[in-house]
């Protein structure tokens, strides 16, 4: 599919479609939006999310693979620099603190989902014996590679890494920074539990937005093209998969545009019945 693109054509609408939502005329955003769509079913450029923030499209049940895949790939090289220097980005060392204030850990076998560049890798390095990493963005694994931080890396999506792995199961899973590119949540919890020994810990970050903009939603697609998600669905999302909830903290997960991201930092246990 990718290859028949006329990536010209794609690129001006586009162009145009981003230009009509920055005037503010989101009803012919929109258009475009689906113009975009039409020419690239796999939307690389996230105009499925977009349409869902600007109000003219449902939230899509994650972003597209393709989308998200295009989004790190290109901005592998300064990543680091622009989530963790410029957005103000510590999630990994919040985890880290609150495994030692917990007495968490040392762990077993750690599978870190979205490990993008390694930062979790490297904040809980020593605290695993073994840590496998994957990202759906080969650039990002590549860079976590030179690191030297893990065992074992693979490029895959996540849900469908976990759906098929026939590996040893883990005691630790962290998923830092991976909730706010998915929305529903119960394949990612699912498939963390299917991966886990029983009594493993389960730690993950996620982003939520006001009330009135999820208006009673589990989730929905907030202004920066990132799920949101409320804290009763987190829960009940987590209590039907098997897990217990340890801990939930609120933290600002970064900062956009010079304002704080209000988010969690939840700390689970797998406790099936």
């Amino acid at each position: 599919m990718a290859g028949k693109i006329n990536e010209k054509k794609l690129a001006k609408a586009y162009n145009q479609a981003l230009a009509l939502e920055k005037a503010g005329d989101f009803a012919a955003a929109a258009e475009a939006y689906r113009a975009v769509l039409a020419l690239d079913p796999d939307d690389h450029g996230g105009a499925a999310v977009r349409l869902a923030a600007i109000g003219h499209g449902e939230a899509p049940l994650k972003a597209p693979d393709a989308y998200v895949e295009t989004l790190f790939d290109q901005h592998a090289d300064d990543f680091e620099d622009i989530l963790v220097e410029q957005l103000g980005y510590c999630v990994p060392m919040i985890v880290r603190q609150r495994f030692q204030s917990l007495e968490l850990g040392g762990f077993k076998r750690m599978l870190d989902l979205g490990c993008g560049t390694g930062l979790a890798g490297t904040a809980l390095r020593d605290m695993a014996d073994d840590i496998t990493g994957l990202d759906l963005s080969e650039n990002m694994v590549s860079i976590a590679y030179d690191k030297e931080v893990y065992d074992t890396l693979f490029v895959a999506e996540v849900v469908d890494f976990l759906q098929e792995n026939e590996e040893e199961a883990f005691d630790l899973v962290v998923a830092a920074d991976v909730l706010p590119y998915l929305g529903a949540l119960e394949p990612i919890f699912a498939g963390a539990a299917a991966n886990m020994q029983k009594g493993g810990t389960f730690a993950f970050s996620a982003e939520t937005l006001p009330d009135d903009a999820l208006k009673g939603r589990g989730y929905t697609v907030g202004p920066h093209h990132r799920f949101g998600h409320s804290l009763a669905y987190i829960s009940n999302a987590l209590a039907e998969a098997g897990f217990e909830t340890l801990e939930v903290t609120d933290i600002n997960v970064r900062f956009e545009d010079g304002q704080p991201t209000p988010g969690y930092l939840v700390i689970a246990r797998y406790a099936p019945s």
